[in-house]
């Protein structure tokens, strides 16, 4: 039974590998082997890959310092991060609330066999996790410092308690997640907010580590001495690698002791929160008058409510909401730095840098496509807004209104702070913002336009009209597309026209376009609504 338990885990966590999510049906043999061959490329090959980088440029120089030890320090605390972060959310939602609990429980199956089969699963995933920094930091140490019997053997056994703390640490960290989760209402924000934090601490470190490494080899005999007298449990764990044995049994002990510690206490508490159902806050009826709503204004909260529901959306075609404003505060704070940069590399053209600075804006802008699958996610329930007593068109333009209104308001903030630190004339600065708030319309008009005429209704998962669309592939290559049209020319003939009357024509053309792409949503469009 505990085969099996542990085969159904496994077979859910990989489902994407045997059926196609778009038809919900088995994949081919060949397309499995080369979904797994893929995934392996990923995880061997290109993470393998990075972290063998970093254990090699710490490595020599760390053991020739003669702190090898703290080497291991480093990479294994990379590991547990890595691992314990990257299993977290499986183990929330495949130790503690999964969607079978109740059959599962319903059924002649002994908890503990129930408990061991998530926990196995838990520590496979957070060892595929671990293991992608332990295992090069393995290998790069015995190729530098060569290899003997004991630190081979101390070695493997420093991967094991390198993924046992990672599963303790995924099982106390999903449980957080858990308890958390049913006492919240609503759960998309926290999920965008976790994503978005974990987006920028990775991108942050990966843009800090080489100076990171850089200086820490440089003063490796320091640092060593430091940790070694105020730490020396640290001291110890990184020993184990270099293979201590009396480091190797006194972690060995502790871990061992901790994680039967762990899974006595899942056991005690296992059932209440597998059995846990999320808290419904009491309300009083209170009578009030309800604001009467246009039908356009109904539509537009329904669309609103559609978008700040799922993570996966908001992630996917909001990221612009965000990046906007933190472009214009970033330009407040470092702009005048950054712009006379650019200017020097153009040779002083003010007008350049100007445009450039608009094109950035509208690059940053085609992040948000979220009138883009807004027709595809009506799904199966495509009904419900074609049985409405409003018109198709109306549908229709509350789904390009949200782009309009989520992309339009951040930009207008980013160019208001990026005309502050803008060293050009007033009229540049009015046609820089006209041009640019003009594009926002456009490309509202025009994903519209796509996500109208290339809807997905017979999807099986949300992610597949949010991210695996041909119609978002053209949304977003389609938006960088239009912003080196728009960009590339003036390099050519900015001289002989000028920045103010070239982006009064790119303007106009932005102005045409989008009513032309109204006027056929108004229409056409809503006629093609309708006949789906």
């Amino acid at each position: 039974m505990l085969k099996v338990l542990l085969k159904k885990q496994l077979a859910e966590v990989f489902r994407g590998y045997f059926f196609n999510r778009k038809t919900n049906k088995a994949r081919y043999k060949a397309n499995t082997v080369f979904m797994f061959i893929l995934f392996a490329f990923i995880m061997i090959v290109l993470l393998g890959g990075v972290f063998t980088f970093v254990a090699l440029g710490m490595c020599g120089g760390l053991t020739s310092a003669g702190v090898g030890w703290l080497y291991f320090d480093l990479m294994s605390g990379i590991a547990i991060l890595l691992g314990a972060f990257g299993s977290v959310f499986n183990t929330y939602s495949g130790l503690y609330l999964p969607k079978d609990n109740d059959l599962l429980l319903s059924m002649p199956i002994p908890v503990r066999t129930i408990i061991i089969s998530r926990l196995l699963n838990v520590y496979l995933l957070g060892a595929m996790y671990s293991g992608v920094v332990m295992l090069p930091t393995l290998f790069v140490y015995w190729f530098v410092a060569g290899t003997t019997v004991l630190n081979v053997i101390c070695g493997i056994i420093l991967f094991l308690i390198v993924t046992a703390i990672v599963l303790i640490l995924s099982c106390l960290l999903g449980w957080v997640v858990a308890k958390i989760s049913l006492k919240l209402k609503n759960k998309s924000f926290i999920t965008v907010i976790i994503s978005v934090t974990f987006f920028a601490l990775y991108y942050f470190v990966y843009f800090k580590s080489q100076e990171w490494i850089r200086v820490l080899v440089a003063n490796a005999t320091l640092y060593g001495q430091n940790i070694k007298s105020s730490a020396s449990v640290l001291y110890m764990f990184g020993r184990i690698g270099e293979g201590d044995p009396i480091a190797t049994a006194i972690f060995t002990a502790a871990t061992a002791a901790l994680l039967a510690l762990t899974i006595f206490i899942l056991s005690r508490g296992f059932l209440k929160i597998a059995t846990s159902t999320a808290s419904v806050g009491k309300t009083e009826y209170r009578e009030k008058k309800a604001k009467e709503k246009s039908a356009f204004g109904a539509l537009l909260t329904k669309e609103f409510a559609r978008f700040t529901s799922s993570p996966n959306y908001m992630l996917n075609c909001g990221f612009g909401v965000l990046l906007l404003p933190a472009a214009g505060v970033l330009l407040l704070i470092k702009g005048t730095e950054f712009l006379s940069v650019i200017g020097t590399v153009l040779r002083g053209r003010t007008d350049q840098v100007a445009l450039l600075l608009c094109a950035m804006l509208m690059l940053v802008s085609t992040m948000n496509e979220m009138a883009a699958p807004s027709v595809s996610l009506e799904g199966k329930s495509i009904w419900i807004p074609q049985s409405l007593p409003v018109e198709a068109k109306t549908v229709l333009r509350a789904k390009a209104a949200v782009q309009v209104i989520l992309t339009g308001i951040p930009m207008a903030f980013a160019l208001v702070c990026s005309m502050i630190v803008l060293q050009a004339t007033v009229a540049e600065k009015i046609m820089v913002c006209a041009a640019a708030l003009l594009f926002t319309l456009f490309t509202a008009m025009f994903n519209s336009f796509v996500g109208t005429k290339n809807p997905i209704l017979n999807w099986t998962s949300e992610i597949i009209p949010i991210k695996q669309s041909s119609t978002m592939l053209i949304a977003l290559f389609g938006g960088w597309g239009f912003v080196a049209l728009f960009a590339v020319p003036y390099f050519f003939i900015g001289n002989a026209i000028g920045l103010v009357p070239y982006l009064t024509i790119w303007s106009a053309i932005y102005l045409i376009a989008a009513l032309l792409l109204y006027r056929w949503l108004n229409t056409k469009g809503a006629r093609m609504f309708a006949e789906l």
